[in-house]
């Protein structure tokens, strides 16, 4: 038996409940993994309290992430005792996740524990710092420079923003982080390496076609009206990369920046994300990243506590990384 957060179904509403589960009910998979931690993204809230239609079948284990050491394989890359790490790749949606004392995955959905980190610190970096770091490479490889000018971050309280901000300091870039909660955050924001605060109020009003060039680059994960404020303020040559769809699915934008500009917008996906693009983006996150992040920017609760820092999460009143400790 093992503890596991359950996710069911009942008359159309999303029941979550912490349970003891057989292991004879476990998934099918060639790797056995005694999970150590998971981690809370936008996605597992959105899914543990039903507000969002990211479970494809019931009863579900949520959890998009783990760490942890294999018990069992008969993957010949894995091997007993061995740590790994798990992002995306549905787990958590279609297949039970990471929420739980034991896990049976695919070997080809992980990867070796990264040199220099360890279980509770990949977690602390999860799907959302893993998507940060595609991101900002993807701001890189637009060949925007941190001279160019700042790098707007939206949604910079949670995850993803928070993991971009502290990246793109140590890579010099100077960052202007917007949030709806200046005065709770702004000094958190400001301690993970933000040069300045953007209250979230000043890019939803509807925008122009064109507006001032602000921003060399941007990182968003809002969508919607905001994203389409920030394409009509980004410099010539400029770049953003977006990855979410906090404000909405919606884009209300023009050709204008694209044409006009020469404005990139580069969309991320970290779920089917190719594996040895992922080993490399987790190599540069163990390298980047400054031990002090992981005290900043990280919250540690119990399988117990994770429904309500589901709710939490959902209604914005998270700020930097949740971690789930089994």
């Amino acid at each position: 038996m093992f503890k596991a957060l359950v996710l069911n179904q009942e008359d159309k509403k999303t029941i979550a409940s912490v349970s003891q589960i057989d292991e004879s009910q476990l998934p099918e998979g060639n790797v056995k993994v005694d999970v150590s931690y998971s981690s809370l993204n936008y996605k597992d809230g959105l899914a543990i309290s039903g507000k969002g239609r990211i479970v494809r079948n019931f009863p579900m284990v949520p959890g998009i992430d783990l760490s942890g050491v294999v018990s069992q394989s008969e993957d010949p890359r894995y091997k007993a005792g061995d740590e790994v790490v798990l992002t995306g790749w549905g787990v958590g949606e279609g297949h039970w996740g990471g929420m739980a004392e034991k896990a049976s995955l695919n070997g080809d959905w992980l990867v070796p524990m990264p040199s220099g980190l360890d279980a509770k610190k990949v977690m602390a970096i999860g799907t959302a710092g893993f998507t940060a770091m595609l991101c900002v490479q993807a701001i890189v490889d637009a060949g925007i420079k941190p001279e160019d000018g700042e790098i707007l971050v939206t949604g910079a309280s949670g995850g993803v923003g928070s993991v971009s901000i502290t990246l793109l300091n140590q890579l010099g870039y100077k960052v202007a982080a917007v949030t709806g909660r200046a005065s709770a955050n702004g000094e958190l924001l400001k301690s993970l390496g933000a040069t300045r605060i953007v209250e979230r109020a000043e890019l939803e009003e509807p925008a122009k076609p064109l507006e001032k060039q602000l921003w060399a680059g941007a990182i968003d994960t809002v969508g919607s009206k905001v994203l389409a404020k920030v394409l009509a303020q980004i410099d010539y040559n400029g770049a953003v990369a977006m990855c979410g769809l906090a404000g909405g699915f919606d884009l209300p934008t023009t050709v204008m920046p694209f044409i006009l500009r020469n404005v990139r917008l580069q969309g991320v996906d970290s779920v089917m994300c190719p594996r040895e693009k992922r080993i490399k983006a987790w190599e540069q996150l163990a390298e980047l990243l400054p031990e002090s992040f992981y005290a900043q920017a990280t919250k540690e609760v119990s399988l117990d506590g994770a429904i309500q820092a589901a709710e939490d999460i959902t209604n914005g009143q998270i700020t930097g990384r949740v971690v789930i400790k089994l």
